[in-house]
């Protein structure tokens, strides 16, 4: 009986915790838009997340964007051969890299790499209790490490999105030259031909809000991360695994927002 009791009245407690914590998280993302745009500004910590998270990215984002455009061209060209459309691969490769490969490509590798980074970071620095001898010292520890991270991911993610799609359409040129023998002019005359500024829009947007989550997750597990050492480490999976899962939420939201203006 004190069992069945018990488990009753936990239910209402997890309940309670889940509001709790979405009550944190919004004061959180509410602070970084107050932090964020209030002078003074620390544009010399900006400029250096931008250089560190686009620079720790750039290997694997260039390997992984090659591979996805050989790849994606190589297992296309037969479904278009059999109805004679091979002259729309370049087109093809241009639209999925563009529309939705470039952008969750590069905000996934971001948050296994850069979101586990930072979530590991400001982790570590809460433990070490180096953001509280920032407190003391009269420094604001939220906006120089929490709003500069935020908006370096934010400004980078959409960069990165696009060089993910230079790259992956250059891996395409590769294999469509070797197979067929088309010229690179050629190749990226027909595949420009088919992106429209709506596609654009709708890339820069998507990247913009996958850089923005990615850079929020991974300061909010960071900077509240318990205790000792073990939490660092929490912080640093579960930025991970929470910037995936919102960014796969995201993808599914936004491709259904925009496929109304297409359709439209």
């Amino acid at each position: 009986m004190e069992n069945n009791i018990s488990k009753k009245n936990s239910g209402p407690g997890k309940i309670s915790r889940m509001f709790l914590t979405l009550q944190d998280v919004g004061a959180f993302v509410a602070r970084f838009f107050k932090e964020a745009f209030l002078p003074p500004y620390e544009f010399k910590e900006l400029i250096n997340q931008c250089y560190n998270i686009g620079y720790q990215s750039l290997i694997l984002i260039s390997t992984t964007g090659f591979i996805t455009g050989i790849v994606f061209t190589k297992q296309s060209r037969p479904s278009l051969a059999e109805f004679g459309a091979t002259s729309w691969l370049p087109s093809l490769v241009a639209i999925a890299l563009l529309r939705t490969l470039a952008p969750l490509l590069t905000a996934l590798i971001a948050a296994g790499k850069v979101g586990s980074s930072i979530g590991a970071e400001l982790g570590s620095m809460r433990v070490t209790e180096q953001i509280d001898a920032m407190e003391v010292s009269a420094t604001n520890p939220f906006k120089f490490l929490v709003a500069t991270r935020v908006m370096a991911t934010t400004i980078t993610i959409p960069i990165l999105s696009f060089y993910t799609a230079l790259v992956g359409m250059l891996g395409a040129l590769l294999n469509v030259s070797l197979s067929e023998g088309t010229s690179a002019r050629a190749f990226f005359q027909t595949a420009l031909e088919s992106i429209t500024f709506l596609d654009i829009t709708a890339s820069t947007i998507r990247s913009v809000l996958y850089g923005f989550t990615i850079g929020i997750v991974g300061c909010y597990q960071g900077y509240n991360s318990s205790k000792g050492t073990e939490g660092v480490g929490q912080a640093a999976n579960s930025a991970v695994v929470i910037g995936m899962f919102l960014v796969f939420l995201e993808e599914v939201i936004t491709v259904q927002f925009f496929s109304i203006f297409r359709a439209g």
